[in-house]
């Protein structure tokens, strides 16, 4: 959240209090700057920024690196001091396409166009929550602190920040190597969900009262960190959803069906998570479009010149992971982005098994949609991320319909919202979405360049590891990994490794990870999947293989 300090709340009226805007009333203008509340309440009036020009990501020139002798046991002979993050290419930002305006016969529009109804307020003039030109903002003693200060890179005080791997299962240390699945949350994450309930909790964007403008400056606030984290041009191209497989679903079902027709084709590839595969198929199934998918080599490696024979004038999306969850290839996006371009295609990016594990600049790829669970980088679960390009959304219908989508409604025509409002009916997951910023600042204070490096290390040291156990087999190999260690155990069923580990005290994936059709491209059904973030060291990946080294065989 982004905190106003008391010394920059001088105003000459201190009884000077605007009304707090809400989706059923005519505000006037607050006066601009800074005007403070009454001595007993605990917040102050500030004007809202809207950044309407492009950001890059936050410099890291100044973070803090890793010196050799905080690098566990093991790393020393792959890494050295871990870089700070150079400064991304920023593209600059395109300008808003204004939707189409509707037809006078067409009973639902999005258009932000102005016109009269009957003798109603003109839609267009009511108060707009993208609009409101001022907030509310807590003082910073009311929240509790978010870590966005560069901190020393050191895993195992890292590792000291998450309460649960204080855990002991079957009577030993929890060792969390199913990170592809869901992350573990630090303190910092769950003081700020627990602030949030105790202090800030109401709905948002319509409430005329202290505790919604708190509720909605926090969710508010939250969006501008994903922004920052994302490397987005503007908040108004971040959406709120439930998680990545939510997000897909928006995409496919708002912006397919309004632009998929017949014979039409989507691009996927063989890596994608079942989430960025069944929305597609059923997309398919219901214009009668056509699916195509990219090709991997035994390494699990995208095939580039296939890929590039499958795009073509009736191409429309393709839709790709950025780190498969099942073998951890990196996918070459810059490439494949713009060969999609290159023939009128957008392009979604399936972030859920990347954001945790490297930065991330959306306009440097310059993909028109990314979407990413926030569960998977050391937030709350039920709550994720739909970037979409201030163009692209702007000519996307509304998927769902209710409240806070709308900005006029009668019986006889509906006008919605401009994004992101349009694609967040209903109540949100407000508290989640704060938390999710909360998560934001904590990984933002380590560095993401710092967190891609030390779990390269990591992620060679526990490949060297895992094949000296005899009867082990690698799945994916691919010279850019992330994150992921998929093995298969000769002789003894996946599940059962699992459970064997289970017994240790130590947490892997055993299955096939809603990605069948990749595993079988390796004639699989199933794999042992440890995965890494960055509070696993040496010493977690050592227990583990000692635990493989004394599994019975048959």
């Amino acid at each position: 959240m982004s905190l106003v300090p008391p010394a920059h709340a001088e105003s000459s009226d201190p009884t000077a209090r605007p009304a707090v805007p809400s989706a059923d009333i005519s505000a006037p203008s607050p006066p601009s700057g800074l005007t403070a509340a009454p001595p007993e309440t605990d917040f102050y009036f500030l004007e809202k920024h809207r950044p309407e020009t492009t950001s890059s990501l936050p410099h890291t020139a100044d973070q803090p690196t890793a010196p050799l002798d905080s690098i566990p046991r093991g790393l020393d002979g792959v890494m050295s001091d871990i870089p700070a993050m150079p400064d991304a290419a920023i593209a600059p930002p395109r300008p808003s396409a204004a939707p189409p305006p509707s037809s006078p016969d067409q009973p639902l529009s999005f258009t932000s166009e102005k016109k009269a109804v009957g003798n109603r307020t003109d839609p267009a003039t009511l108060p707009n929550r993208n609009s409101i030109p001022w907030t509310l903002e807590l003082r910073p003693e009311s929240v509790p602190k978010s870590e966005p200060i560069p901190r020393p890179f050191d895993p195992l005080a890292l590792k000291g920040d998450f309460p649960i791997l204080r855990e002991k299962v079957h009577g030993r240390p929890l060792i969390w190597l199913d990170n592809a699945a869901t992350t573990q949350k630090p303190q910092a994450v769950i003081d700020r969900l627990s602030h949030f309930y105790a202090h800030e909790n109401s709905n948002i964007h319509r409430g005329a009262h202290t505790l919604a403008a708190r509720a909605t400056d926090a969710y508010e606030a939250a969006r501008d960190k994903v922004r920052r984290f994302l490397g987005a041009g503007s908040v108004d191209e971040i959406v709120f959803v439930r998680g990545a497989t939510e997000g897909i679903n928006l995409v496919a079902q708002a912006w397919g069906r309004h632009h998929i027709e017949k014979d039409d084709e989507i691009v996927i590839t063989w890596l994608e998570h079942h989430a960025n595969i069944v929305p597609w198929q059923q997309l398919c199934a219901e214009k009668g479009a056509r699916l195509r998918v990219a090709p991997v080599d035994d390494r699990g490696q995208i095939l580039l010149e296939d890929y590039a024979k499958l795009l073509g004038p009736r191409t429309r999306i393709v839709a790709l992971t950025q780190v498969s969850n099942a073998l951890g290839t990196v996918t070459p996006l810059q490439p494949m982005i713009e060969m999609a371009h290159s023939h009128g295609a957008c392009v979604l990016v399936d972030g859920a098994q990347a954001v945790s594990h490297m930065p991330v600049n959306v306009q440097a790829l310059d993909c028109d949609f990314y979407v990413f669970s926030g569960h998977k980088v050391f937030g709350p679960t039920g709550i994720g991320v739909v970037y979409g390009k201030a163009e692209v959304l702007a000519a996307t219908p509304p998927w769902q319909g209710g409240g806070n989508m709308i900005a006029d409604v009668t019986f006889e025509k509906t006008v919605f919202q401009p994004p992101p409002a349009r694609f967040e009916a209903g109540t949100g997951n407000i508290a989640d979405a704060v938390g999710l910023g909360a998560a934001i600042d904590y990984v933002q204070s380590i560095g993401m360049a710092n967190i891609a490096a030390y779990e390269h290390g990591l992620l060679l040291y526990g490949t060297e590891r895992l094949l000296s156990v005899p009867g082990l087999t690698m799945i994916g190999t691919a010279a850019e990994k992330a994150g992921v260690l998929s093995f298969v155990l000769a002789d003894v069923p996946s599940e059962e490794v699992g459970k064997a580990l289970n017994r240790e005290g130590i947490a892997v994936r055993s299955g096939h990870h809603c990605a069948q059709p990749i595993l079988r491209r390796f004639g699989l059904e199933s794999t042992v999947r440890p995965s890494l973030a960055f509070y696993n060291t040496c010493a977690d990946i050592d227990a583990l293989v000692t635990a493989l080294l004394r599994l019975p065989r048959p």
